[in-house]
């Protein structure tokens, strides 16, 4: 194929480039331009260079047909792959891909989109475990939008050893392959050939020499695209033309002056109107034989218009596809359309083509769409489903009720400006009623997904205000609107909002809408101050439908799993939260991950495991880039906001809190995002002792809190610890004095053991700054006994620290350096380097021995240990291969660091000095 690439060595290279990085990275190669530039040329030299180095390439020619089937790119792609290769799967990314290739009927509510492209993505990286992977696509802007879908969510995922090479028209199309690294994307935009290449390929591919004028005037024409040019050329050789001058203009006389001459236009037609013409269709729409359509292609055939293979046809070009089909009459279309509509079995296909034949919008065609959208959502194909509808609705099957439903699969399908598009129409358009309560719940409930609290209540209660006697459209409004009213601060409406849910759901008798109602009223008291009402929960996870599609916010497990890690279960919830993090990977439900995230990565900092934090913060990050929107981001910068807060990195900390503040005030749901990097910017300078910037920063949300309430959870209210730390230390008694009151009160009522401990620790603050140290060291105590029943690690030495100051302040010394010995440890062994710090500072204060310990030498430490051991000196001075004197030289200083006098003293400083597990 090389002389087809004149004057393209630019881009020959560019193709070995990419090809040599397939083996070592995740990449994709998107060549770029005008229709009949060459893009199929360079797509094919490429696959054939691929296959010669023997990587496997899987292919797809996307057709402009308007009659396409879901997922046909897709099975394109997959058509030579064995379905063992995904045999053993998740089950919901098994079943999505037999159902959405039609390679056996599964159940429609098994399949998923989201599953396709999770089960799409896993195929194309077990095939890279074996060796490189092209997968080639050319016409990018033409593959149906359910395999776009696919495609565009493995390609986030490919793993080295997997590629991408596609053409494209419009840049748009390939703009949704974003790469796990940018780095792995390789553009080619093919330029228009200059005079002297055009001049080497047409007489290459005509096999004649073009005589100079003639071929200035085709380059003017053409504008060097290569196809034009091709046609021209054939053009000035048919007829007896001798001039260049009287050469067609435009590429669209030339191609119509082109199939014209070679007859057939009814089998042409046929051929055009199909997305994968065969021999047998073409003859039965055309009412001919297969021969009969043979011998009717046999002038295109030579002339280059199309190529018969086997019993595929095609045309040779895509430009010459377009050209039939746009040249023929509406009529003729129409009927053409008509007479394939009895032909294809696929009912989707069937309906598209009763579309393209109808002007008036018959009831048989509105019905047949109605009844191919419910199929391709059944096999995973939503945005198929909703492109149906809206030809239906296009034909004059316009009502509120189905645009409805296509805005639901807009959103299925990821489209979610479209699907709010279309709501919003709807909502405006219907009048008051029903329809219009349907429509606005769908939009409340997205932006209360979206973050954006406020705008949900305002569009749920409008909903409500049309809902009428529908109990079960009621029960769908009133759950999330609860969750959305708690976010906005109006806590008495939350409260009978989910009560009222209940009520609504109960009266139905659908057992899964009634589980959603009684988790989400379970949760709302939870975070009310209610407690945990285990039996409401039972109830709630007895009734689950765990196959329905609704978001994770709505989901009995969910909350359950969360309810877990709010009440101190922290293994527990640790490993519920990560099962059903594994089922929503399965089944490729990105945009639910965040909400694992936020609160994986919570439970993981209370654990301490501050590692694992810190990589499900990254995760989390990169997962909201690909998103692009803010509730995700704001998540993810308050996550690494607080592993950076946590582990000492004062600038990160600072930096990502803030910018998950700003981030955070354009979701406009102030109690879902705005209170974590608040808590955060918080703790970060308590941290660093810096207590007036605390207070100040956290005095918003002590200005909304009230001190009656009943709400301190942790979920609720995680910066009182902060802010009643601040408070004692500026001296602030009073201030602290009711919001120690409230933890204590509210943990003793619901017997939490993080609001008691959190609770008495601020308690035991307050006593020692008026004076009563006795007292304050009794509380901590009580504070400790409570951190032996929460596994919060940081926490417990938090208020260990605190412990071993007032011990040493009660002349308590041995227990005050066991004690902050102890919180050093952990903090050390936590990552906590500021606390850490603070902990080595006050052993220092008191003379305790281990803030001293820590600046012995690696040869103090190595001589402290063998003379503690009860070595002599000339024994510890053969043992280390040095003389008596510097032993005692080290021992002498070893003694004043560690404030001890005898090697009694050195054995039990030595002994105290090694770690200890939580007690």
């Amino acid at each position: 194929m090389a002389e087809q690439f004149v004057g393209r060595r630019t881009e020959e290279q560019a193709v070995t480039e990419f090809l040599n990085s397939v083996p070592r990275q995740s990449s994709a190669l998107v060549i770029e331009g005008e229709a009949g530039i060459g893009k199929t040329t360079l797509w094919l030299d490429a696959v054939d260079r691929a296959r010669a180095r023997g990587y496997r390439t899987l292919s797809s020619r996307a057709a402009a047909a308007e009659s396409v089937l879901a997922y046909a790119a897709l099975a394109d792609l997959l058509g030579e792959i064995d379905d063992s290769v995904w045999a053993d799967l998740p089950a919901p990314q098994q079943q999505a891909l037999d159902g959405a290739l039609l390679r056996r009927r599964v159940d429609a509510r098994d399949i998923d989109p989201r599953a396709v492209g999770a089960g799409f993505a896993a195929v194309i990286g077990r095939l890279a475990s074996d060796g490189p992977v092209v997968m080639a696509i050319d016409d990018l802007q033409w593959i149906d939008t359910s395999s776009a879908n696919a495609v565009s969510f493995a390609a986030r995922r490919l793993p080295p050893g997997a590629a991408l090479v596609c053409t494209t028209r419009i840049s748009e199309a390939a703009s949704r392959l974003q790469l796990p690294s940018p780095d792995g994307l390789y553009r080619i935009r093919l330029q228009p050939l200059t005079v002297g290449e055009l001049h080497h390929v047409l007489s290459m591919r005509l096999g004649r020499p073009v005589a100079r004028p003639a071929l200035l005037r085709i380059h003017e024409i053409s504008g060097g695209n290569p196809f034009f040019a091709l046609e021209l050329g054939r053009e000035l050789g048919v007829e007896g033309r001798t001039s260049a001058l009287a050469l067609p203009s435009s590429l669209n006389d030339l191609v119509h002056s082109r199939v014209s001459r070679v007859g057939a236009e009814d089998v042409l037609l046929a051929m055009a109107s199909l997305p994968d013409p065969t021999v047998p269709v073409v003859a039965q729409a055309t009412g001919a034989t297969p021969d009969e359509v043979v011998r009717a292609l046999a002038r295109a055939e030579i002339q280059a218009v199309v190529a018969i293979d086997g019993s595929h046809l095609r045309f040779t070009h895509p430009i010459l596809a377009h050209g039939v089909y746009s040249g023929a009459t509406p009529g003729r279309r129409r009927d053409m359309h008509r007479r394939l509509a009895e032909l294809v079995a696929e009912p989707e296909l069937r309906a598209r083509h009763l579309a393209l034949a109808d002007a008036t919008g018959e009831p048989r065609t509105i019905e047949a769409l109605d009844t191919a959208a419910e199929i391709a959502r059944g096999r995973g194909a939503p945005a198929a489903a909703a492109e149906l509808l809206e030809l239906a609705i296009g034909l004059g099957g316009d009502c509120p009720e189905r645009r409805i439903l296509s805005a639901a699969y807009h959103f299925s399908a990821g489209d979610a400006d479209h699907a709010r598009s279309v709501l919003e129409q709807t909502a405006q358009r219907s009048a008051p009623g029903r329809s219009r309560a349907a429509a606005l719940r769908l939009l409340g409930l997205w932006s209360l997904l979206d973050g954006s609290s406020r705008e949900a209540v305002d569009l749920l209660d409008r909903a409500l205000g049309d809902v009428g006697d529908d109990l079960e459209l009621r029960a769908l409004i009133l759950v999330p609107l609860s969750f959305a009213l708690l976010n906005v601060g109006q806590r008495d409406r939350a409260a009978k909002s989910v009560n009222d849910a209940v009520t609504s759901a109960a009266a139905h008798g659908r057992s899964g809408l009634l589980s959603q109602a009684l988790s989400m009223r379970v949760m709302v008291r939870f975070l009310l101050g209610a407690g945990v009402d285990e039996s409401g929960m039972r109830r709630a996870l007895d009734l689950e439908d765990s196959d329905a599609q609704v978001s994770a916010l709505l989901r009995p497990r969910v909350q359950g799993a969360i309810l877990l890690a709010g009440t101190g279960r922290l293994e527990q919830a640790r490993a519920e939260l990560q099962a059903l993090r594994d089922r929503y990977i399965e089944r490729g439900e990105e945009s639910e991950l965040m909400m694992f995230a936020f609160h994986s990565g919570l439970n993981e900092i209370w654990r301490g495991d501050f590692a694992q934090a810190a990589s499900i913060a990254g995760d989390a990050m990169e997962r909201a880039l690909q998103l692009g929107r803010d509730l995700p981001v704001a998540v993810a910068l308050m996550l690494r906001a607080a592993v950076a807060a946590y582990t000492g990195h004062e600038g990160d900390a600072r930096r990502d809190a803030e910018q998950a503040l700003v981030v955070a005030e354009r979701c406009d749901s102030p109690g879902l995002v705005t209170v974590w990097p608040t808590t955060v910017l918080c703790f970060l300078d308590v941290s660093l002792g810096n207590c007036g910037a605390a207070l100040g920063t956290v005095e918003p949300l002590l200005r909304a809190f009230d001190d009656a309430s009943e709400g301190t959870e942790i979920f609720v209210a995680p910066y009182l610890p902060d802010a009643i730390e601040a408070m004692t230390a500026l001296g602030r008694w009073d201030a602290a004095e009711p919001l120690i009151g409230a933890l204590e009160r509210n943990g003793r009522r619901l017997d939490r053991a993080w609001m008691l401990a959190v609770g008495m620790r601020g308690r035991a603050m307050l006593q020692a700054g008026r004076g009563d140290v006795t007292g304050a060291l009794a509380t901590a105590e009580l504070a400790m006994a409570e951190h032996n029943r929460l596994p919060m690690p940081f926490e417990r030495a938090r208020t260990q620290l605190l412990l071993g100051q007032l011990q040493r302040r009660h002349r308590r010394r041995d227990a005050a350096g066991a004690a902050l010995q102890e919180a050093q440890q952990t903090f050390l062994r936590l990552g906590t380097a500021l606390w850490a710090e603070r902990t080595r500072a006050e052993l220092a204060r008191g003379g305790l021995g281990r803030g001293h310990a820590e600046a012995l030498t690696a040869t103090e430490e190595r001589v402290a240990e063998l003379a503690a051991s009860g070595m002599t000196n000339r024994d510890v001075a053969a043992a280390l291969f040095v003389s008596p004197k510097t032993v005692e030289v080290n021992l002498s200083r070893i003694y004043r660091k560690l404030n001890i006098r005898s090697r009694t003293k050195l054995y039990q400083a030595l002994r105290a000095r090694e770690p200890r597990g939580n007690e």
